[in-house]
């Protein structure tokens, strides 16, 4: 069926060191045995996704210096997320299920933005700009602004759309 048998290394080591991070804990071995390409590469992320946004950030200068971290599980759905802010203006969110990008998001990257949003707009309210401005509130193209963000998801049975299945479906995935 192939014509050609050639394996590109920097697409599996990029491929490898993302399972690396999305797997905290687990070390992944890369060897290029080929003849005169002779090299190896191990990769493992002991902080799993906090070492996955430090990687991502590592060109910009973060915001805050600790990356924000959560973890939990809400019906039955693994969930898993870091982020940290930097000066840059563009937004940088990853999204993954069971350990496949979702290039496209979905459900559980929707239920993501907009808690975020919310949760930011929440603290504002509280805050001495709201005394000022009663009616202040942030979109969430401003929240994400200069926002480096890993979100994983385990979900039993996902539900992708479309043929590339790299969206997700799963409406629960949203509320978790």
């Amino acid at each position: 069926i192939f014509t050609e048998l050639e394996y590109d290394y920097a697409t599996l080591a990029s491929r490898l060191r993302e399972l690396s991070f999305l797997n905290k804990g687990v070390t992944i071995t890369l060897k290029d045995e080929r003849e005169g390409k002779q090299r190896e590469e191990v990769f493992h992320a002991k902080g799993g996704l906090r070492e996955f946004v430090g990687f991502l950030n590592s060109k910009q200068k973060a915001l805050h210096s600790e990356i924000v971290y959560f973890d939990g599980e809400k019906d039955d759905i693994g969930i898993e997320i870091a982020l940290q802010y930097n000066d840059g203006y563009n937004e940088n969110v990853f999204s993954f299920v069971n350990n496949i990008n979702t290039h496209e998001g979905g459900t559980h990257l929707t239920g993501f933005k907009s808690a975020l949003t919310s949760v930011i707009n929440k603290h504002l309210d509280k805050s001495s700009f709201a005394k000022k401005d009663k009616d202040l509130k942030l979109s969430g193209d401003d929240v994400r602004e200069g926002l480096t963000a890993v979100l994983s998801v385990k979900v039993r049975e996902p539900q992708f759309e479309g043929q590339t299945k790299t969206k997700l479906g799963n409406s629960e995935a949203e509320s978790a």
